[in-house]
């Protein structure tokens, strides 16, 4: 008799010892997910000048994974901008060819001394899309050109001596006169008593001159030379968006408006009832019933222990 309470012990201990070896697994974590490939970033971007196209160019070594390269919807400056092509280029080994750059500066005098002192003999460039080297000043292409006006205005007086006059009556002094070009007004007269009986008018005018002058000058000039690099086994991938216009946001009427979510279909205008939510069962749970089950049966079919 104690030799089959043993048994049946033992029997016990090996279903429970199974029955948390098959929970342990019904609880075991998922798979994890596979590795996302790093982002890769534009080496150089254009965009048309009427925002109809935006490429991005990457130039990927052998380490570098293309699926990296973005290829989502973005908005940028009133454009949706969609991906319709991925172009793959071999670079060679080496890469160079001749590039012109203009540069423009202010400058304070159109002296061509002074417009030669701004400007260095050679200049160090980076293009867009990474090349670089040493261009040289073309000096045929130098040109000067006003950058804009000012205007000025100043005021300007004179005096004129009107002598001999029979009395102080103002209709023997002019109303206006014309001194160095320009047209002045009469202010005050002052009169001065002669010897003889006459009079001597002192008699003031004013007036302002308006006078425009160059406020600057903007200097140009062309640089030109080879540009040059090594690519060290690159591929270049040229991402092509095209882009549409957005349509302007329309404005809404100033109101009250109802949440779709809060009214009954059948009665927009009546509040919709409130649902109990539903417990959904859970992959743990599913899991732990046959586990459950195994033990029953093992329990049942070892008879009374």
């Amino acid at each position: 008799m104690k030799r089959k309470t043993i048994t049946h012990a033992a029997r016990l201990l090996c279903v429970l010892a199974l029955a948390m070896s098959m929970t342990t697994a019904a609880f075991a974590a998922d798979p994890p997910e596979p590795a996302q490939p790093s982002p890769c970033y534009p080496t150089a971007v254009t965009r048309s000048e009427d925002g109809g196209e935006i490429r991005k160019m990457y130039d990927l070594g052998p380490e570098d994974d293309p699926a990296g390269i973005p290829r989502s919807d973005f908005e940028q400056e009133g454009y949706h901008y969609t991906l319709t092509d991925l172009l793959k280029q071999e670079l060679p080994a080496n890469e160079s060819r001749q590039h012109t750059e203009t540069v423009s500066m202010p400058s304070q005098s159109k002296d061509m001394g002074a417009v030669l002192a701004l400007l260095p003999q050679t200049k160090e460039f980076i293009t867009e899309d990474g090349l670089a080297g040493t261009l040289a000043l073309k000096l045929d292409t130098v040109k000067v050109e006003v950058a804009g006006y000012g205007s000025s205005t100043k005021n300007l007086t004179a005096t004129r001596t009107y002598p001999g006059l029979a009395d102080q009556d103002t209709q023997y002094i002019p109303k206006s006169i014309t001194d160095n070009g320009h047209s002045l007004t009469l202010q005050t007269v002052n009169w001065q008593t002669e010897g003889d009986g006459h009079f001597t008018a002192v008699a003031s005018y004013s007036g302002s001159a308006t006078s425009s002058y160059v406020k600057g000058y903007t200097v140009t000039a062309d640089y030109a030379g080879t540009v040059s690099r090594i690519n060290l086994n690159k591929i270049r991938y040229v991402a092509i968006f095209e882009g549409t216009a957005l349509e302007p946001a329309p404005t809404e009427e100033p109101g009250d408006t109802t949440d779709p979510g809060l009214t009954d279909p059948a009665d927009p205008t009546a509040p919709a009832e409130p649902t109990a939510p539903i417990d959904a069962p859970t992959g743990e749970k599913n899991n732990v019933l046959p586990v459950v089950a195994v033990v029953v049966v093992v329990l049942l079919g070892g008879g009374a222990f």
